[in-house]
């Protein structure tokens, strides 16, 4: 149960992300929660879109997962978000490693302790 809520977590996480990225860019609250210019979003707001459709996909990706019952696929898409995760928290900020890292890892933990 605690794995499937986790889950559910990382799904809304992304949501709220792709929403962030996808309308919210070039508003206040998004250049507030990514620390960027009103020029700055203006000039990467298509960037932006691209990465928040993916971010969508990665949370329909975990809904599937959680209404199919299926844990290969809620266990794949976690996969994803953790490695994306690090990768972010290495390259772009830390916080990307608590708001997206931290949820999949523990996500998965459960999975497996859960088996």
């Amino acid at each position: 149960m605690i794995a499937l809520i986790l889950t559910a977590l990382v799904a809304l996480i992304h949501l709220y992300i792709t929403w962030l990225e996808m309308v919210l860019w070039t508003k206040p609250r998004g250049r507030a929660t990514f620390g960027t210019t009103e020029t700055f979003a203006e000039e990467t707001k298509v960037l932006a879109a691209n990465q928040g459709i993916y971010n969508g996909m990665v949370a329909l990706g975990l809904i599937y997962g959680l209404v199919a019952q299926n844990p290969v696929v809620q266990a794949l898409f976690l996969i994803f978000v953790l490695i994306v995760g690090l990768y972010g928290g290495l390259t772009v900020g830390r916080k990307i490693l608590l708001v997206q890292a931290l949820p999949a890892a523990l996500a998965l933990i459960a999975m497996m302790v859960g088996m």
